[in-house]
């Protein structure tokens, strides 16, 4: 048992390198979003989920793409889809 705890102190990240998280104060304020790929192909050939989640309600967009899909076109869906309903964001978080 103590072997096990201290592997976990060693893997666990030392607390004063934390950073306190940013709660956002409005909804739809911060986003974060990633893909989610390797789908099975739909009929208009999509086979990817692009992911928009608002941080403070956790409320989400899923909005169907194709992974060839360039940063233009991306943008082309999310004015509609996202700052149509909830205007411009402050942040964009994504991997």
């Amino acid at each position: 048992m103590a072997g096990m705890k201290r592997e976990i102190c060693e893997f666990v990240v030392p607390s004063k390198l934390l950073q306190p998280v940013m709660i956002p104060e409005w909804k739809w304020e911060r986003v974060m979003m990633d893909f989610v790929s390797g789908l099975p192909v739909t009929p208009k050939k999509k086979e990817s989920i692009w992911v928009i989640v608002d941080k403070l309600t956790k409320s989400a967009h899923f909005i169907q793409v194709r992974i060839d899909y360039s940063r233009r076109r991306l943008v082309e869906l999310y004015v509609p889809e996202v700052v149509r309903l909830h205007g411009v964001l402050t942040s964009i978080n994504s991997d």
